[in-house]
C-alpha cells in the first residue's frame, strides 16, 4: 500500500476524526437542559470545535515547532471534552451508553497527535 503526501489538513485521519467528533458532541448536547445554553452546553461545542480547528491551523503554520505547539492546544482540547462529557454524566444529562462514540473519538484523537507530534 502506498502513502499518499498530506496536501491538506483535511487529509489528516486525526482532522476528520476531530470533525466526527465535533458533530457527536453537538448531537449530544442538543439534549442538554436550556439552562446550560450558555453553560456546560456552549463550553462543550467550543472546546469540540478547538479541537479540529486547532489541528488545521498548525498545519497551516510554516515551522514544525509551531505546529507541534497548536497539536497541544487540540490535545488539551480533547482532554477538555472528556472531562466536561464526564461531568454531563454526573450531573445526569446524559447516559454512559450515549457517550460511547465520543469517548472512542476522544482516545484516538489523543493517540493520533501523540504520534503526528512524534513524527514532526
Amino acid at each position: 500500500m502506498a502513502i499518499q503526501a498530506v496536501r491538506s489538513y483535511r487529509d489528516l485521519i486525526v482532522w476528520n476524526t476531530a470533525v466526527e467528533l465535533t458533530l457527536e458532541v453537538y448531537r449530544i448536547t442538543e439534549s442538554f437542559p436550556q439552562s446550560e445554553r450558555f453553560g456546560l452546553t456552549s463550553q462543550l461545542r467550543r472546546a469540540a470545535v478547538s479541537i479540529a480547528s486547532n489541528i488545521a491551523e498548525g498545519h497551516a503554520r510554516s515551522t514544525r515547532g509551531e505546529y507541534r505547539n497548536f497539536l497541544s492546544v487540540a490535545r488539551g482540547s480533547t482532554i477538555e471534552v472528556e472531562v466536561q462529557l464526564f461531568l454531563a454524566e454526573q450531573i445526569g444529562y446524559v447516559q454512559a451508553p450515549t457517550l460511547i462514540k465520543a469517548r472512542s473519538h476522544c482516545d484516538s484523537i489523543s493517540r493520533m497527535i501523540s504520534g503526528l507530534k512524534r513524527a514532526l
